[in-house]
Formats: C-alpha cells, structure tokens, sequence
C-alpha cells in the first residue's frame, strides 16, 4: 500500500463522524465531488471499503469503525508533535499541573532564577492527556492516581491532603477531619477546579468553595483561610513526567530544579508545622 496522505485522512473522518457526505464537505470547506473522489482515493490505498453508501445513507463498515479510531490517533499524534516541534523553536516549555497540588512548588519553579527556561503553566485535572496530545511538555502529576504508561518520571515531593475552609466554616476548628464529614457541604468540591491557587482561596474565602489541596499550599494562605488534615486520604507522591522518547535536556534540568525547589518546600513546611 502507497503511504497515505494525512489530507486523505483528514476528509475519512470528517465523513464518518458527519455520516454525510455534504455536511462533511461543507465543514471541511471543499466540493463534495472532491471529497468523494478523496475517499475513493483512500478506499484504493488502503484495500477494503471503509463506508456502506446508499442514494440516502452512509454508514461505516467494520473495518472503517476500526480504520476511523487509528485515523484519530495519527491526527492527534501528528498534531501533538507539530505543537511540540513549534514550542522547540520558540523556545517555550508548558507545564501541566493540577490547581492546588504542589503550589508553593509551582510558583517557585516559575520564577525560579537560576537561568533555566521558565515553563508557561497549563492548569488541568487532565495533565497525562496534555502530554499525549501536545498541549504541555511536561507535568506535575500523582504518582499513585494518574495513569503514568509511556511517560517517563522523577520523583518530586510529598504532600498530605488537607482542606482548605473559610475560619468562619464550622469544622474549621477541627484539627482533623474525615472525608465523609466535608461532603455535605453545598460548596464542596472533590475536585479543584481548573484555576490556579490565587483564585481558588478566593473562593474560600467567600464561602463559595470547600476542596482538598495538597499541604504545601497552607504556606500560601491568608488568614481568613483555615488548612485542616484529612486523615482518610492518602499521601500524594508528586512525580514531574514527559514523554519518554522526548530528547528535550530542558525537561531534565527542569526536573532537577524541581526536586530541590520540592525539598526546600518540604523543610519549610515541617518547620512551619
């Protein structure tokens, strides 16, 4: 088989995802001759029909069902990989990272001065999946919650979970808590949402948010923000993961820099507590 041209698989899934071949063409802004022609094309190269076409119909075959999941894998490979080649060029690094985990960390490692490229950050709860389809170069994850395959990782720091809540809430006073005591809540969250830090304890503030954050982030805090412990979740081990074929030396150095900018949280924390 003739290697295929991404065009060609551009228009297969833009026909079978519309299941029509006008509002296929329509969105892909070209003529819907063309475009049957370009299927045809591909239906040629790759030797077995890939859609089921009637005077009113179009359908997928088993086969184009199967060929349609890989054609989406490539196109996303091929765009995760020009966004990478391009942030290469700039000279840019984005890190993924979670609202909430690591934030003491995270700020430092941005305004770091030690001379390395500083990482334009990308907050999501969705980090592994930025990596994969190109949106971040590198990201702070969980060791033991997020899905690691194909990532390649260095151990970062530790966090205990602890939540955050106006004084004026109730269980502010607790010095621990269970997680079953905090759900209740109207405002609870079980999940940051996707802003960062400043934001999030701005929420707390007003009484709008009650969620769990990594303990690093109560050195952080004003004080209308209680941290309280939440004994029933676990320890967070923060690892930094990139894809494991990148050659990019920035990613190491990165690394690096987190670790001791994670250890100098650490000290500070304990020493705080």
């Amino acid at each position: 088989m003739d290697p295929l041209e991404t065009r060609l698989l551009t228009h297969f899934v833009a026909v079978a995802e519309e299941l029509h071949f006008t509002r296929a063409a329509e969105r892909l802004g070209m003529a819907q001759p063309a475009l049957s022609r370009s299927i045809a094309r591909l239906e040629r190269s790759v030797g077995v029909p890939l859609l089921e076409r009637t005077s009113r119909t179009v359908s997928l075959t088993p086969a184009g069902a199967e060929f349609l999941a890989d054609c989406r894998g490539v196109l996303q490979g091929l765009g995760a990989a020009v966004a990478r080649a391009r942030r290469v060029s700039l000279g840019r690094l984005v890190l993924a990272a979670c609202p909430g985990t690591a934030s003491g960390l995270l700020s430092r490692l941005v305004q770091d001065g030690s001379g390395l490229l500083q990482p334009d950050v990308l907050f999501t709860h969705d980090r592994p999946g930025a990596l994969r389809d190109g949106r971040a170069d590198a990201a702070l994850l969980c060791r033991d919650r997020d899905d690691l395959t194909g990532l390649h990782t260095v151990e970062i720091a530790e966090e205990d979970p602890v939540v955050l809540l106006p004084r004026r809430h109730d269980l502010a006073r607790h010095t621990t808590l269970h997680s079953t005591e905090l759900r209740d809540d109207p405002h609870w969250m079980d999940q940051c949402p996707p802003v960062g830090l400043d934001e999030l304890v701005d929420r707390v503030v007003l009484g709008q948010l009650v969620t769990v954050v990594g303990s690093a982030a109560t050195l952080r805090l004003p004080a209308e923000v209680v941290a309280v412990s939440v004994t029933d979740l676990p320890t967070t081990v923060l690892v930094m993961g990139w894809l494991a074929g990148s050659s990019r030396p920035e990613l190491v150095e990165l690394a690096r820099t987190a670790q001791r900018l994670g250890s100098e949280e650490s000290a500070r924390h304990h020493a705080a507590a």
